[in-house]
């Protein structure tokens, strides 16, 4: 972290006489704005960049020192002031959000910066670490998916951990590890299509890690195997259209809501269509057979699919968009959520938990932002936010509060509302790294927020929004 020009030893020389009056004066002010400055370097001198809404960074903090103040100057240890912090990170806690970015040096490339289509592979994913830190998940350019543990700081601690893969769609994380979702390579078998092309058929995958991330068991969710491949009756496969999935738990069992691919016999070849799929997988890592929640195909066409647990009504809730009947529904069976239009600019956010009951969910139509409430079918209150976007982001922020975000030219735009009401809660605020149109703020239970981006050529920049009091 810069922390901007120091004072330089001139502008602290007393020019000129001055009666010991004066010179005990300038000296009582002195201590004064020292006392001031040491408590702004108190919060902001943690590792990594911060940027907090409305407020200057470090560097322009200490550049406005008064004349005559040095840099090192500390007040005593009785004048410090006191910090709240949250969590077993005890991440600083304020009165607005303040951003702090980090950079992650891995070892390899990345695949998939600056391809942002639903059908390209997704770079990164992250999730909290319940005793403290975060587990990142991101897609080398070697087919393989890499699992690296975070300390509190967001810094990569020991050495990653790698599975076959080539193409990263979720991780989620609980006390004794956790689960990252990917895709592996399949195959389409001889069957006939009758028409049109709709290869490859790729499989989707739980993998289970332990806490040091190792792999415990893997499991897949879609249902190729060695008498049935993408091209027979019946399949349901990954195939490059409109694929990408996310993961739940409940604390017992993980789900995997995803995109797929869906065979169905015509005569003597067969066509393929496209909806999404909703597994449920228990610790052991077997497919739990009829769980309510699940389905073989809910919304078709499908995209944008997204899940949340629910503990207040011990189900999963799922949305999507769909062009049946251009809208953003809960599947299996379809409730409309909000109604839409199939002129290409439909797309579902994020679905998060509302303050008592029901949900929130965030679309964009026209690549104007709107965030829906809901509990089972159509939406009981639409807020039509200021922000202009095909993509936006929505997460939970605390207690009773919830993160908007969106791409804002080179950086991303934020704001955050009631999780009750749907009102906004102080001003828009900026968190400086780009933006990736579907990647997911993950909320952590201390009230932060985390969203991995695009670094450099061998790193990953961690955006981490800390808590409001």
């Amino acid at each position: 972290m810069s922390t901007g020009d120091t004072p330089s030893s001139r502008t602290g020389r007393h020019r000129g006489r001055a009666s010991r009056r004066r010179l005990l004066l300038a000296a009582a002010g002195l201590s004064a704005v020292a006392v001031l400055a040491a408590a702004v370097l108190a919060v902001a001198g943690a590792p990594g960049s911060w940027f907090g809404s409305d407020q200057p960074s470090p560097a322009q903090s200490q550049g406005s020192a008064a004349p005559g103040l040095s840099a090192s100057a500390t007040p005593s240890p009785a004048a410090s002031p006191s910090v709240t912090t949250a969590g077993a990170c005890a991440r600083p806690v304020g009165p607005k959000p303040v951003v702090k970015v980090t950079e992650v040096k891995i070892s390899s490339a990345v695949l998939g910066y600056g391809r942002e289509g639903d059908t390209e592979p997704l770079p990164m994913a992250i999730a909290e670490r319940p005793a403290g830190g975060s587990w990142l998940a991101w897609l080398g350019a070697d087919k393989r998916v890499y699992l690296g543990r975070l300390d509190c700081d967001d810094k990569l601690v020991g050495t990653p951990t790698s599975f076959a893969g080539i193409d990263l769609q979720d991780v989620h994380a609980d006390r004794t590890g956790g689960v990252v979702l990917l895709t592996r390579r399949g195959d389409c078998g001889g069957g006939k299509l009758c028409g049109g092309s709709s290869s490859p058929c790729n499989t989707m995958h739980m993998i289970r890690f332990d806490d040091s991330g190792k792999q415990v068991w893997e499991r897949q969710v879609t249902n190729l195997s060695g008498s049935r491949k993408g091209y027979d009756d019946g399949a349901r496969f990954v195939w490059w259209y409109q694929h990408h999935g996310r993961l739940a738990t409940d604390g017992k069992n993980y789900a995997a809501y995803f995109g797929v691919a869906i065979t169905v016999r015509n005569g003597d070849c067969v066509d393929i269509h496209e909806g999404d799929r909703m597994q449920v997988v228990d610790a052991n890592g077997k497919l739990v057979s009829g769980h309510r929640d699940s389905f073989e195909v809910g919304c078709s066409h499908s995209w944008t699919t997204r899940i949340v647990w629910d503990p207040r009504t011990s189900r999963y809730a799922m949305v999507c968009a769909t062009d049946n009947a251009c809208r953003i529904a809960q599947p299996d069976p379809y409730r409309t959520v909000a109604a839409g239009t199939c002129d290409g600019s439909l797309f579902g956010g994020d679905l998060v938990l509302a303050a008592t009951r029901g949900y929130w969910t965030a679309w964009s139509q026209g690549g104007s932002v709107r965030l829906e409430r809901f509990t089972t079918g159509k939406s009981n209150l639409t807020v039509r936010t200021a922000a202009r976007s095909s993509h936006p982001h929505l997460v939970g922020y605390g207690t009773g509060r919830m993160l908007l975000a969106w791409a804002s030219g080179s950086t991303i735009a934020a704001q955050v509302y009631d999780a009750g009401t749907g009102k906004t809660v102080g001003a828009k605020f900026t968190v400086n790294v780009r933006d990736h149109d579907y990647q997911a703020f993950k909320a952590y239970s201390d009230g932060s927020a985390a969203y991995p981006a695009a670094g450099g050529s061998r790193s990953i920049r961690i955006a981490r929004v800390l808590p409001l009091n």
